[in-house]
């Protein structure tokens, strides 16, 4: 540890959303920060559509996960103001809403469910008729059957957000490393830095491990220390459009598959994204764009007019329950900060205040209690 009254070095493995939040964070509450990333703003951050939406995420027994949304959604617009202030640049942070509709009556079943769940969690959410979704949004199929609007979820660019924070990092001193970090450093059983991939040693007085579903290639650590993080593939499609054609984020549900649009003030169109288990496979198929394509038309139709601009795939991290996994580990000075599956950009204000306040030592959110490395038993682990 760093004598008294020292600034304490730190080392986060990871320039995505979570890695540069936190290491702004930390930056500014007077720590002496090191970034080693390869390719900072890459990774899923760079392929990621920024849906802020902890209701529209929802699902059954992830209670805990919404109320670390919900404080997220909170803290956003305070955290937007200060990072555009800081550095001038804006991040497309959206707060129009959310909308959800159902194709057939089947997917309106869902929602309806879902609207009770929501609604018994007190978030409040509104069931609308086939009619007034298309009244919500005029590009909406005839046969759209009904959906939920979302009214205090919104969406940001990711990677407007990502470069914003890159900058306001650098304003406050973090140095930025563009190696691969191979390996941390122990000795006295305790981390003490990081080996980057050229043989270069950096020390530090503690390590965050921030490096999305790369984050157990890292060696030198103890058996059992890292949870398993696996990718979990998303594809997505961005289209332009000269004229509206949607006026908020729009998710639906087509005979039990989900898409979602988002929209951006550029005239942006963001279509994703799949779900698939296929280890580090990063490739862009046919099939994958082809089912984006399929659903994002019979929801609205004219989708299909709309110019094509870029394909992309990225790898999100999920841990053993699809939770974030944020806190300090077995071994002294060594903390992770990933496993943020589909929530890495709608969790990053409240991740990096969790995660800084815990390199700093300070008074860690009681929302993050669920999500220690601990929750997982030794055989998850080993």
């Amino acid at each position: 540890m760093p004598a008294k009254g020292a600034r304490v070095e730190i080392v986060i493995i990871g320039a995505g959303v979570i890695g540069l939040a936190t290491a702004w964070r930390a930056a500014a509450g007077g720590a002496a920060v090191t970034l080693v990333d390869p390719r900072p703003a890459g990774g899923a951050s760079a392929v990621a559509a920024g849906m802020l939406t902890p209701v529209s995420e929802l699902t059954y027994g992830e209670e805990p996960l919404l109320r670390l949304g919900l404080a997220s959604r909170e803290r956003y617009g305070p955290f937007v103001a200060e990072l555009e202030e800081a550095t001038g640049l804006g991040t497309g942070h959206r707060t129009d809403g959310i909308l959800e509709v159902a194709f057939d009556s089947g997917d309106l079943g869902y929602l309806d469910d879902l609207r009770r769940f929501q609604e018994g969690l007190g978030i409040p959410t509104e069931a609308l008729t086939g009619r007034q979704c298309r009244e919500h949004e005029p590009m909406l199929a005839p046969g759209v059957r009904g959906g939920l609007l979302a009214p205090e979820d919104g969406s940001i660019d990711p990677r407007r957000l990502t470069r914003a924070l890159l900058a306001a990092a650098e304003g406050l001193g973090v140095r930025l490393v563009r190696r691969r970090a191979a390996g941390v450093l122990v000795e006295a059983d305790a981390a003490a830095g990081v080996r980057l991939d050229d043989g270069t040693r950096i020390r530090a007085d503690k390590v965050l491990l921030a490096a999305g579903a790369w984050s157990g290639d890292v060696e030198g650590l103890p058996d059992g220390i890292v949870p398993p993080v696996r990718p979990v593939k998303g594809q997505v499609i961005r289209l332009r459009t000269p004229v509206p054609f949607l006026r908020r984020s729009t998710r639906g549900l087509v005979r039990g598959s989900s898409v979602y649009l988002v929209p951006r003030t550029d005239g942006e169109v963001v279509v994703g994204a799949t779900q698939e288990e296929m280890g580090f496979d990063t490739r862009v198929t046919a099939g994958g764009l082809w089912e984006l394509l399929r659903d994002a038309r019979e929801l609205l139709p004219g989708i299909t007019e709309l110019e094509f601009t870029e394909v992309s795939a990225g790898l999100r991290p999920g841990s053993p329950d699809n939770a974030p996994v944020m806190g300090p580990t077995a071994l002294p000075g060594f903390l992770l900060g990933t496993g943020h599956f589909r929530n890495g950009v709608l969790l990053a204000p409240v991740s990096a205040d969790i995660l800084a306040a815990m390199l700093l030592d300070g008074p860690v959110p009681e929302v993050a209690a669920p999500f220690t490395p601990d929750r997982f038993p030794t055989e998850v682990r080993s």
